[in-house]
């Protein structure tokens, strides 16, 4: 079993009332839970794709540069 530890938050009364909108009664915890999941994992996600585009991005400079110097060589 997952241990667990009772946290003291505040939340915006407007949170609090969506909260209660989605989660089945005395499940408050269990969507709070979910939802921090959700959310950094789809922060990772957000990073992965930032890292990809620049590398993506330093290999085309990269790749640009060394068929300049090809091109140069040709000539």
């Amino acid at each position: 079993s997952r241990m667990h530890r009772r946290l003291n938050i505040s939340l915006p009364d407007e949170t609090v009332r969506l909260i209660d909108r989605v989660a089945k009664r005395g499940n408050r915890s269990r969507l709070i839970s979910d939802a921090v999941r959700r959310y950094v994992q789809e922060l990772g996600r957000a990073n992965l794709r930032r890292r990809l585009k620049q590398g993506a991005k330093r290999r085309a400079d990269r790749d640009l540069a060394i068929a300049e110097e090809w091109f140069a060589l040709e000539e």
